[in-house]
């Protein structure tokens, strides 16, 4: 099996790219979102950790903003909760998928929180600057302060262009990324 990592900004476009390549995609960001709506043990830990902003399950997405917003330590031990519940859900995806040729991970802190294997291909999602923030803002409960908060815990760009073997540049138009990644299919076959 072949893991392809897609990886770049916030806002870049990384799960519209990890779809266009059609073979199963592990979207940390869903899984996640059901882990908030699904998991009451998750509810139970962070309710334990951050007592003053987490009060009734579900996990609510204004409970999250107001706890990243209120400290910035409380982001690291949020995600150090979720984290450990988004890898298992991986591995999970994985086992299911072993016999497929190719899998996509669309997992947004997966350098930073080291969850790559060297063996798999990382690619590098770029866009324009100004077409993220706009589609950013379009998003329901967008935050500047969050969004940088986020930042602040990647890796640079560069960084990740860097260790990336492949660059799709991101017009959100579905024919050119799709050619794009029909490229790479065929140079990793």
């Amino acid at each position: 099996m072949i893991r392809i990592a897609i990886v770049g900004d916030i806002g870049s476009g990384k799960s519209y790219v990890a779809k266009c390549f059609g073979f199963p995609v592990f979207n940390a960001d869903l899984e996640v979102a059901k882990i908030y709506k699904n998991n009451k043990k998750v509810f139970q830990k962070l309710k334990k950790e951050l007592p003053l902003y987490f009060e009734s399950f579900p996990v609510k997405k204004k409970e999250i903003i107001h706890a990243i917003l209120s400290n910035k330590r409380n982001l690291k031990k949020i995600i150090k909760i979720i984290h450990f519940e988004v890898r298992k859900k991986m591995y999970n995806f994985l086992k299911k998928n072993k016999d497929k040729k190719f899998v996509v991970l669309d997992i947004p802190l997966l350098l930073e929180n080291k969850i790559n294997k060297k063996k798999d291909v990382l690619i590098f999602v770029e866009s324009k600057k100004s077409e993220i923030l706009k589609r950013l803002k379009k998003r329901k409960n967008f935050n500047m302060k969050i969004l940088n908060n986020f930042k602040k815990i990647q890796l640079s760009l560069d960084l990740k262009k860097r260790k990336s073997q492949f660059i799709i540049k991101n017009n959100f138009k579905k024919k050119t990324v799709k050619i794009r990644a029909k490229e790479i299919i065929k140079t990793l076959i």
